[in-house]
Formats: C-alpha cells, sequence, structure tokens
C-alpha cells in the first residue's frame, strides 16, 4: 500500500497531524487530501447534497486511481466550518464514517478527532478487510 486518503477540513492546522499520524501509522509515503470546511457536517446532515457528491467523487479517485485502501475522517476542536459542540461533532464523524464505508466497500474507513492541543485519536472504524 503506498496510499491512505483523508477527508479533512480545509483548516491549516489540522493537516500535518493526520498526515503525520497516517503515514507513521500504515507506513506508507503518500496521504491524498480531500478538503472541505466541515467535511462531517457536510457528509452528515445531507448524503444527497452537490457537496457530499464531491467528496465522494474525489475519495473514488483515490481509491480507484491510487489504490488506497484506508480513508481517514477527520473532524477537529474549533472548527470554523462547523461551529457545534465536540459531542455532536463526534456524532456527525460517525454517521460520515458509516457513509464513505457504504459507497466504499472493501475500505477500512476511521474517524480520527483532533482535540484542542492537535493531537490524533482513532476514535472508530468501518469496513475493510
Amino acid at each position: 500500500m503506498h496510499f491512505v486518503t483523508t477527508v479533512n477540513c480545509m483548516d491549516g492546522r489540522v493537516q500535518l497531524p493526520v498526515i503525520n499520524y497516517l503515514r507513521e501509522r500504515f507506513d506508507v509515503p503518500y496521504v491524498d487530501s480531500v478538503t472541505e470546511a466541515g467535511p462531517v457536517r457536510v457528509l452528515a446532515e445531507n448524503a444527497e447534497s452537490p457537496e457530499t457528491a464531491s467528496i465522494l467523487r474525489r475519495v473514488g479517485v483515490s481509491v480507484g486511481q491510487h489504490d488506497s485502501k484506508v480513508v481517514a475522517v477527520i473532524a477537529h476542536a474549533d472548527c470554523a466550518g462547523n461551529s457545534v459542540d465536540d459531542a455532536t461533532q463526534r456524532d456527525q464523524l460517525r454517521t460520515s464514517v458509516a457513509l464513505i464505508a457504504a459507497n466504499y466497500p472493501g475500505t477500512r474507513v476511521l474517524g480520527l478527532w483532533l482535540d484542542a492541543e492537535w493531537a490524533v485519536s482513532e476514535l472508530l472504524h468501518a469496513g475493510g478487510e
């Protein structure tokens, strides 16, 4: 495996902690990034929206063309694109992980949380082998 994929917030503070975590966790050189402001809100609130379709299409490029076997969906504290409490974001993360897993069977999907100090925690996973 050479690639893993992120569905991450566009917030620049979360990019490197997630990339570093995934490169070490899966021993891969490359991390494809799909970014959106508050992606768990977008995915959880309307599975049929054009924004969700765009995210899923971009994940599909990574899974299909780069043979990514892991997709990590990320939520984080102090998200400007999803200004709800942490518990709500974690609920949205669960829904988002399930949606990605349903659209890409056979792909391992992780739900990652970044706290206020940008530490990465793996909260849940679905699918995969």
